[in-house]
């Protein structure tokens, strides 16, 4: 058994409030789609929601994800190759454009990711680009 996993986090923040009538759809599909990524070969953990937490952390009108996953190809087959990909095609109709919105990195097997350490890694991605610290799918970054 390995002693690291996959730690994904991404952020979108919001062109509406989230129980606004342009955002019913988006919030219609998340149980949908939190429980397909639960059932996705690899999958592991998701952080469950905080909201003061998050808002301190990224700030008000951030919707946050962070899961941990057993290998990248599991995390790819989910994000590309399931109805998640579907209902993100829609994206620009809920979220503002971000440059740098989600980041990958190799996590401790035994914990799991705080919020803090998920923004000094998508910071440190966007200020440094793709290494071992913060990775991308187009330039990922081997398991220790």
């Amino acid at each position: 058994m390995t002693n690291t996993v996959l730690a994904q986090l991404n952020i979108a923040k919001l062109r509406f409030e989230l129980d606004s009538p342009e955002l019913s759809e988006f919030v219609a599909n998340l149980d949908r789609i939190n429980q397909l990524a639960e059932s996705t070969e690899g999958f592991i953990w998701r952080f469950l929601g905080d909201k003061p937490a998050e808002a301190e952390v990224f700030g008000n009108g951030i919707i946050v994800n962070l899961s941990t996953w057993t290998d990248i190809k599991s995390l790819h087959q989910f994000v590309y190759r399931s109805d998640h990909k579907a209902i993100m095609r829609k994206r620009e109709h809920w979220f503002e454009p971000m440059e740098i919105y989600n980041v990958l990195w190799w996590q401790p097997a035994n914990q799991h990711p705080p919020l803090d350490e998920a923004k000094v890694r998508l910071t440190h991605l966007a200020e440094n680009g793709s290494g071992p610290q913060a990775f991308t799918f187009r330039n990922q970054w081997p398991a220790p």
